[in-house]
């Protein structure tokens, strides 16, 4: 089977392509222009290079592929707000589908966020029938991502695409080159978080989350969406385990909500007037003030999502980062 892969330069493409390549699949990636892709350096696979936002580019790149994966997104917190984001995401999306449409590719894998549905707490946890409720925090990466959804499940309703759409939490692991999610992990070790706020949020183990893709291809079910996570941590349990992983102290003050937010505010304030990208905004303070737990009971029943312990996760992304030199 032929797979064509979006984004596969990201923590979570790098994992896949690599999963993809094991169980014997040719795998074809589509590189922003510009962009080195240097992990992928090496690998048997195809490239080619365009933008998503050229429907030539992207179709004829696409022509001779059984399945689509799209996994290239704008996912910045900063600036909260901007065109581009909607460009990328929602507008790169509905390239992605028409082409799928005009060649007639078998299946659609869209990657999603879990932000695409209310979050809960440890008794209730938000799971893929809770409303979106993001609109909130005024970024445009989680309103986008949310229309890009959309805009999938309308095309499976009213279009007859055979699509899935799957909704990973805060992925954690090897590869994270930019670095995403890694950004916690290596503000831990340089000792950048004086305290730990009060919520907290759910993480997975990115091989765990590129194996359920790969499992989606056969096992997702057109139309249905999967949140793909694993332990629902607070961040003083997080920042725990990361701080484990490092062999450094974790952060050991707890953050009072008032002061998180006044943070915020005041690195968002300063980042306007400065022109600087701050390493917390105001939507994202408040965001670290709440509880953002998920359930993934249905992609553990219907693709059989495993569950990797998140400590195990943070050792291997630790030792990827040292082996490549972003930490001692």
């Amino acid at each position: 089977m032929k797979i064509f892969i979006t984004g596969a330069d990201g923590i979570l493409g790098n994992n896949l392509v690599r999963i993809l390549l094991d169980r014997a699949h040719e795998v074809k990636v589509f590189i922003e222009t510009g962009k080195e892709a240097r992990y992928l350096a090496g690998l048997d696979i195809e490239r080619s290079d365009g933008s998503i936002l050229n429907y030539e580019e992207l179709k004829n790149a696409m022509e001779g592929c059984d399945i689509v994966i799209h996994a290239a997104a704008k996912t910045d917190t900063y600036p909260p707000r901007h065109q581009s984001y909607w460009k990328v995401n929602v507008e790169g999306t509905r390239n992605i589908i028409a082409s799928v449409k005009e060649l007639g590719v078998r299946r659609l894998i869209h990657i999603g966020t879990a932000n695409s549905f209310g979050p809960g707490d440890e008794m209730d946890p938000g799971n893929e029938t809770r409303p979106y409720t993001a609109g909130k925090y005024g970024l445009d990466y989680m309103c986008t991502k949310k229309a890009a959804q959309d805009e999938v499940l309308r095309a499976v309703r009213e279009d007859g695409l055979d699509a899935v759409v799957v909704n990973p939490t805060f992925m954690i692991g090897p590869y994270d080159s930019k670095p995403s999610s890694g950004t916690m992990i290596l503000a831990v070790n340089q000792g950048k978080i004086p305290g730990y706020p009060s919520g907290g949020r759910n993480f997975v183990y990115v091989r765990d989350v590129a194996n359920a893709v790969t499992s989606a291809i056969e096992k997702g079910l057109s139309g249905e969406c999967y949140i793909l996570g694993n332990e629902n941590l607070t961040y003083k349990e997080a920042f725990e385990k990361m701080a484990g992983a490092l062999g450094v102290k974790a952060p050991g003050m707890k953050m009072p909500g008032w002061l998180t937010l006044a943070y915020g505010r005041l690195l968002s304030a300063a980042s306007t007037i400065f022109r600087f990208t701050p390493p917390v905004n105001y939507p994202m303070a408040l965001i670290s003030t709440e509880k953002h737990f998920y359930s993934s009971e249905k992609a553990r029943r219907e693709l059989g999502l495993q569950q990797t312990p998140v400590s195990e996760a943070l050792k291997e992304a630790v030792e990827w980062f040292r082996n490549n030199k972003y930490i001692n």
